[in-house]
């Protein structure tokens, strides 16, 4: 499988970790759109929000988990937003589940 972040979960290519257990990896983006952009991915590669099942839909409760505990660490206390894409027009670039998590700005409605 030719999975980007799959190869940063395996460590062959680098990032900036901003948390990891044994289901999830959380790193910053490469490409940040908020003074605090970080990017939430389970370890266990899923396609995308699209392939969520009975048996795999616990990470996603898992990597909300991470989110209030990344907000904490971070004084986020103003806010912050998760957003996952999903599918081409739904703008996903990388097929591996991601959620990105922004705060430190206002971030409008609708997005961009």
């Amino acid at each position: 499988m030719d999975c980007l972040f799959c190869k940063i979960i395996e460590g062959t290519i680098p990032s900036k970790k901003a948390y990891e257990d044994d289901l999830v990896l959380s790193f910053y983006d490469i490409d940040p759109k908020a003074p605090f952009h970080v990017l939430i991915i389970p370890k266990q590669h899923i396609d995308s929000a699209a392939k969520i099942t009975p048996e795999n839909s616990s990470i996603v409760a898992h990597i909300f988990e991470v989110a209030a505990k990344l907000a904490k660490e971070h004084d986020l206390k103003d806010g912050f937003r998760i957003v996952t894409n999903c599918g081409e027009q739904g703008g996903q670039t990388v097929n591996h589940l991601h959620f990105h998590m922004l705060a430190g700005r206002n971030l409008g409605w609708p997005p961009g």
